[in-house]
């Protein structure tokens, strides 16, 4: 099957291993060992280091010019070339297949077989995420790369502060001054991360949609310094939370946008209000209430400070916070400051959980034994490092039994999850209202910046005048809050007052006051959006939202399935659109990342995460996937990760394995069979 995605014949760019009087787009070919690929990347490097290279931009990916494709994606001349500067191909989409969308942005993909809804079954029980295990070979390599690292990096230290002091100043007292750093602290970080900086934080230019431009860089000192020779590279971009796609430069959103700036300006200045907000923002915060199921709503500038600022309102001295242990930094730093007491119990473990509250009730505070205050869990919808999903049923089962305050942050699952993309409540349909606290960011499914905290409006008012993002912390800017308004109602449909469906008007203006009444919400209603805007018909009746949600419900559950099938390592729930693929060892983890934006004619861009962000021996690769991506996209990757498994030996799966052609013809089957 030829790949969908190929660079523009007219100026191919330098390959790693190819010479530069070779024009051949032929992929690179197979290395029996790791240690011959890194040696063939070392004389690549060194070639193209002792060449003058003219700063030029390499082509960006598209499709091949075939309008009839096993997977029904088609092609569409990029309207954006001549700002790029690049080129495209100029064949233009079928009478019946109209794209409106940038290709390089967000994926077409016409086939409705690559569909998929996002919907736990409630016939059956909620199923518990099986861990397994890698062979005792990889953990001892594992254990014993760290060893040598110990060793040989300390050895390093002690003859580097000897004869090479210039280094190491700042780790020694210098000319009067104590070290600005720890020796031992910042080990890991000069001996390990230093090695591997080249696989992080990448520079980029322009969108991070279905595709990326990466600034090309390379390194002769061992990443303590960037040498950047003026080239970029378009990859496949499955590193980004942006799931819906809404992350666009053109279309109904960014019109929107676009026409906010005009009206409101790019900053708060000349539209500052009481509190420092504006109608933009009451109508955001009213939108996100109904879009949740809950009776108010508050945003934040900044996902982080939403639960760093807010939860010490919500807690304090002599309240207790049972917290999952994977749960995100942002919610470990908001209960250290609320000064509560915190217990944590085994990620996901409802067996856990429910022993840990019956022994916190019935012990009391420590000491005093008193009662507590007030009893406060803590969970994610959607955990961002292992890609599991909390067992909500569960959890409010224990809440109504044991009667504590529940919290959850749902700033990966919603948009992402649940037929209608309001996050997992929607997904098990279990009423908002049952949740005390609903937690959420724009960061990843809305294409903008901030969160919001929802519930009950005496909760929420609370909040305005204790949480510190409220008096401190700036206001949210127009353009950002066009973004999450026109997304949020891109994805909820706008009911018109003159709607000819009189049922769906209904629903959109209905939200029972009891959580046992519960109604979904349904669409928007025009009049709570600004009288200015105006979405296409494709955003503003929901079709293109709901089509979104499922096409990233298969890419999701179509990677997911075809990792495993192929004999990795995975961990998550099968509808996360966050799949992390086990690696173990960290060398082993930035030589995949070389090897796949390394790749041609397709350089796929992903993240890699290791120790402090996961345990010491589970170093990973986090694919992110998206609703831009394509059917063909996902089987780029699952090439990629075939043939760079086999060289690096990472399938150490136990579970049947299928090969690459028969996981890619049976796709449909193997989704639906999840």
């Amino acid at each position: 099957m030829p790949s969908p995605i190929a660079l523009s014949p007219s100026s191919p760019p330098p390959s790693l291993f190819l010479k530069k009087k070779k024009s051949s787009l032929s992929q690179i070919p197979p290395f029996p060992t790791a240690a011959s690929y890194l040696s063939a990347l070392h004389e690549a490097d060194a070639r193209a280091r002792g060449q003058v290279v003219t700063p030029t931009s390499t082509p960006p990916l598209s499709i091949s010019s075939s309008l009839t494709s096993a997977s029904g994606d088609t092609v569409l001349n990029e309207p954006d070339a001549d700002r790029s500067g690049l080129t495209y191909p100029l064949t233009a989409p079928t009478s019946e297949q109209v794209f409106t969308t940038v290709h390089t942005e967000f994926g077409h993909c016409a086939n409705q077989d690559y569909r998929c809804v996002s919907q736990h079954d409630s016939e059956k029980p909620v199923a518990e995420h099986k861990i397994e295990e890698p062979p005792y070979y990889i953990l001892f390599t594992t254990y014993f790369s760290y060893l040598l690292l110990i060793i040989f990096g300390h050895l390093r230290d002690f003859f580097g502060k000897q004869f090479a002091k210039s280094y190491f100043t700042h780790l020694v007292p210098y000319n009067g001054y104590a070290p600005l750093n720890s020796d031992f602290d910042s080990f890991y970080t000069r001996r390990l991360k230093r090695r591997m900086d080249d696989c992080f934080s990448y520079p980029v230019t322009g969108v991070a949609g279905r595709t990326i431009l990466v600034y090309d860089r390379y390194s002769e000192d061992c990443n303590y310094t960037q040498m950047y020779p003026g080239t970029k590279t378009r990859a496949l971009n499955i590193s980004s939370y942006n799931y819906l796609g809404f992350a666009q430069t053109s279309g109904g959103c960014a019109d929107a946008v676009e026409e906010s700036i005009k009206r409101y300006g790019i900053s708060m200045s000349g539209t500052r209000r009481e509190g420092g907000t504006c109608d933009l923002h009451q109508t955001a915060e009213a939108l996100v209430a109904r879009f949740v199921g809950m009776e108010d709503a508050l945003i934040s500038s900044m996902g982080f400070a939403t639960n760093s600022t807010f939860i010490p309102a919500l807690v304090g001295k002599g309240c207790l916070v049972i917290s999952d242990e994977h749960n995100h930094a942002s919610i470990r730093v908001g209960v250290r400051q609320s000064g509560a007491h915190v217990r944590m119990f085994k990620h996901n473990d409802m067996d856990s959980l429910e022993a840990l509250l019956r022994e916190v009730i019935s012990q009391g505070q420590p000491r005093t034994h008193r009662p507590w205050k007030k009893i406060l869990v803590i969970v994610e919808g959607l955990y961002s490092m292992e890609g599991t999903m909390v067992n909500l049923p569960k959890v409010v089962e224990l809440k109504q039994k044991y009667k504590f305050y529940l919290f959850v942050d749902e700033a990966h699952s919603i948009g992402a999850l649940g037929p209608h993309g309001r996050g997992v409540t929607d997904y098990f349909n279990i009423p908002p209202r049952s949740i005390d606290v609903l937690m959420g960011t724009f960061t990843k499914s809305f294409g903008a910046a901030g969160g919001y905290i929802a519930g009950c409006k005496e909760l929420i008012n609370s909040l305005r005048l204790r949480g510190h993002s409220g008096p401190y912390a700036e206001a949210m800017t127009p353009p950002v809050l066009m973004q999450v308004v026109a997304s949020m109602a891109s994805i909820m449909g706008v009911a018109s007052p003159t709607s000819s469906n009189p049922k769906a008007s209904s629903q959109a203006l209905t939200v029972a006051p009891q959580a046992d009444e519960y109604i979904h919400p349904g669409m928007a209603p025009a009049s709570s959006l600004p009288t200015w805007l105006s979405l296409p018909p494709s955003l503003s009746d929901g079709s293109e939202a709901r089509e979104r949600i499922r096409r990233l419900a298969f890419n999701s559950r179509y990677l997911h399935a075809g990792l495993n099938k192929l004999g990795f390592i995975t961990y998550g729930h099968p509808f996360s659109p966050i799949v992390p693929l086990l690696i173990f060892n960290p060398g082993k983890m930035a030589t995949f990342a070389r090897m796949m934006r390394a790749r041609r004619p397709t350089p796929i861009v992903v993240v890699v995460v290791a120790y402090p962000a996961t345990p010491l021996v589970t170093s990973r690769v986090r694919f992110c996937v998206s609703g831009a991506h394509t059917k063909d996209d996902i089987d780029i990757i699952l090439r990629a990760c075939d043939e760079v498994g086999d060289i690096l030996d990472l399938k150490h799966g136990h579970g049947e394995r299928w090969p690459l052609e028969e996981i890619m013809k049976r796709s449909v089957e193997l989704v639906n069979s999840l």
